[in-house]
């Protein structure tokens, strides 16, 4: 059975977003246009969730010390996808850490259909939620596991976006099928087959069809 211990196990990837208000500099003549703003903030508990329910997460001061000095390659993108709209390695995309959280400045071509998309919709408001891509490489859990403070952060080969909305592991369903469902041991992973099954188990008329269908929810599930 999973326990909450379980959490400290998980690791890869992951993305964090958070509401923000980016400011757009007007470019100076011949000039590029700047964005400003926090990717992430510190010292600000916020909630998630994963396959056993909710949970305390804080970015803790200094989280980004260590990655900025060793100089990572970071590039702005658009809900973490498309061409780079600024990289860190270019010059154009600036990353610090302050008493609020990771900074970003970034200089982007507004000559760009892409950006010219992303600035209108700064402008208008219309978006207002950035999130940074990074590994975990320190951390620490509370006794019972409902707290995670990250102490230490990898954004080599990482990403800040301004995104529509963040990812949130309790209502995405890629997110579930990719992460938590590959977590599940035998027990749980059965359990929730079995909840599958009442949940979509078809009306008598149907029962012919019945074992196909478990079937097909156990090869998804690999059992």
């Amino acid at each position: 059975m999973s326990v909450k211990s379980d959490r400290a196990k998980v690791s890869g990837i992951v993305r964090r977003a958070f509401p923000v208000q980016l400011e757009v500099r007007a470019k100076k003549a011949g000039g590029p246009t700047t964005i400003e703003g926090y990717a992430s903030v510190t010292e600000q508990p916020f909630e998630m969730w994963d396959w056993l329910g909710p949970y305390s997460e804080v970015v803790r001061t200094g989280a980004f010390g260590k990655t900025l000095a060793e100089n990572p390659q970071v590039q702005l993108l658009l809900n973490h996808g498309g061409l780079s709209m600024a990289y860190t390695q270019a010059g154009t995309l600036r990353l610090a850490e302050d008493t609020t959280g990771l900074h970003m400045e970034a200089d982007v071509n507004a000559k760009r259909s892409d950006v010219q998309d992303m600035l209108l919709a700064l402008e208008d408001g219309d978006v207002d939620e950035m999130s940074f891509a990074f590994r975990v490489t320190r951390q620490q859990w509370s006794p019972d596991y409902d707290q995670r403070d990250i102490l230490e952060v990898d954004l080599h080969r990482g990403d800040v976006s301004v995104v529509n909305f963040g990812a949130n592991p309790a209502t995405s369903v890629g997110a579930m099928r990719a992460a938590d469902f590959d977590r599940l041991d035998e027990a749980d992973a059965r359990a929730l087959l079995e909840r599958l099954q009442q949940r979509l188990e078809p009306a008598p008329a149907a029962d012919t069809n019945l074992l196909h269908l478990y079937q097909l929810q156990a090869q998804a599930l690999d059992l």
